[in-house]
Parts: C-alpha cells; structure tokens; sequence
C-alpha cells in the first residue's frame, strides 16, 4: 500500500485524510498482510539519499518496483526457506492486526532511460534512449555493512521514527542479495549486531531476526556485490497512523468536505462508517503501543473476559 504524502502542504486532495481512514479500516480488517510505503519517504530518499531535486512520477515508481521485486525474490528463486507466502509472513506477523509491515533497501540505485533525438542519416531526428543512474553513495557493501545499514532510518520507506526510545522491532526479515555471500558472514553479522545491542526488540517475545539468501540476476548489470531488502514489523507504525487520525479530526471536527459522500448509498443516512473506521484505526494504533510492553500477552485480556 503506497500512503499519501503527510505534508498539508503536499497533498492536492482535500478529502486525503478521509479516504485514508476508510481505506486503512479495510487493510486491518480484511488483509493479511500489508506492505507500508508512503510517499513522503519516497520523496525524501529520492532527494536526500540520490540527489534528485525534483523526483519525478517515474523515479518514485522506480523505487516501488525495486522494493517489491526484491519482496519476492524468494517466491520467484525458490530454495530451502522463506520460498512460499505463508512462510514468508508467519514470522513477520505474530498477531493479525499488526500486519503493517515496513521496507528498507540497500544500496540505494535509480535508473534513468530518456529519449533524446540525434539526427540520423538522411538528416531527420531519430529517437534514442540514453541511460543515466542515481545512486546512493555507499563505501562498503560487506554483508555486515548492508544488515547494519538496513535498520537505518535514511534506508527505511516509510515516514516513522524507528529510534524513538519506547518503539521497538517485533520482527526482521532480511533477504541478502549476492552471488558470492556465504552463510558463514551471515552468521558473523548476526553475531556483531546482537553483541552491539543495535536494534531493540519487543520485551515479551524472541530476538527474531529472520536472512534469507539469494543470487542476483544475471540479466541486470550492478554496480556492487551484495544488496539487501528489509520487511520489519515495528511499533513506530502506529506514529504513522496516528498522524493520519490528527489529519482526519481536523476536518471531521468541522464536517467538511462531505457533500460528495453523502452522495453515495453509504453515507445518505448517516456518516456512521467514519466513525467505525476512526474507532478500527485508533484501536490499532493502541495494539502496536501495547506490543512495546512486557504485558502485551495480557492485551485485551479485559475485554474477552466480559
């Protein structure tokens, strides 16, 4: 699920906030599994990260696709583990409603194709495609460097601070892309990152750290050895929707911007689905604050007794 911009500033559409809460009731109550990028962090890597200064439409989509080609790469390289979806997620997603998963890669490549005519030999312009790249500045690309560099926030597509002291990761998948990667440095970067106590976990359940292995293709020429993809579930989601809520009050406060839904058979007789949808949001938001507590077993305990 690609999240609009969060900016005010940014978004052409005035009922942005509304159609995310109806849609993001649907994702929690109907998906098993949701993969989060938003634009903004798009937008933000594209600049920061790959120094383009005005991203286009086609880049951001460059991005999109790298990061779900490399979501698959098991699926589609089947070997030993993590080769079906159930495997995949099982993991990743300990209870159903935190579901919401967030993506990093690394290094970090964009590459251009743009038409450019030259003149051909009877004189008349003729097209052709000529090729520039975008690309991070990474010095290193161990299999340590690339683990290390995975839980960085610059590397992270989705607008949410993983190093706000309460938050904490439920799970890590990590899929390392190389021809000459043996599982021998994956165990020695496991090794360094739990001795370094780099990445906090959730205190009522395992250090999950899931790695994959997987070859690149041969097709696509790369620039370095090895690369790595990231699906982490994390409680700073809930910061990311939590943000969306506060978007959604602002104008749901004054009943703005309705005239258009109570044109649909839905919302003729009340508006009563928005307000289901605020109460499914906010009570996700308060699942993924319970999991960064020792008592998130006892969670909704209360509830299932009455």
């Amino acid at each position: 699920a690609v999240f609009p911009a969060w900016s005010e500033n940014q978004s052409d559409v005035v009922v942005q906030p509304y159609n995310s809460v109806l849609t993001l009731k649907r994702l929690t109550l109907n998906a098993d599994a949701v993969v989060v990028l938003d634009n903004t962090a798009l937008n933000r890597i594209a600049v920061d990260r790959l120094k383009i200064e005005n991203p286009t439409v086609d880049q951001l989509n460059s991005l999109v696709a790298t990061i779900m080609a490399a979501s698959t790469t098991t699926l589609r390289y089947p070997g030993y583990m993590n080769n079906d979806l159930i495997g995949l997620l099982a993991s990743l997603i300990p209870t159903p409603r935190c579901h919401f998963l967030m993506t990093g890669y690394t290094p970090l490549t964009i590459a251009d194709y743009y038409q450019n005519p030259i003149p051909t030999a009877d004189g008349s312009p003729g097209p052709t495609y000529q090729h520039t790249t975008h690309s991070a500045s990474v010095r290193k690309t161990t299999v340590l460097d690339v683990m290390r560099r995975l839980c960085q926030p610059d590397n992270i597509m989705v607008s949410a601070s993983t190093r706000n002291p309460s938050s904490c990761y439920i799970s890590i998948l990590n899929i390392i892309q190389g021809n000459d990667v043996e599982p021998t440095q994956i165990h020695k970067a496991l090794q360094r990152m739990r001795e370094r106590q780099t990445i906090k976990f959730i205190p009522w359940g395992p250090a999950s750290i899931q790695v994959a292995l997987a070859r690149k293709s041969p097709f696509l020429a790369s620039t370095n050895k090895v690369s790595g993809f990231m699906l982490a579930n994390h409680t700073s989601m809930a910061e990311l929707f939590d943000r969306l809520l506060g978007q959604y009050d602002k104008i749901r406060r004054r009943n703005a911007f309705l005239d258009n839904y109570r044109r649909e058979p839905m919302f003729q007789d009340n508006l009563d689905e928005f307000d289901s949808a605020r109460e499914t949001v906010q009570c996700l938001v308060d699942e993924y604050r319970a999991c960064e507590r020792k008592d998130y077993v006892d969670y909704g305990g209360e509830v299932l007794e009455e």
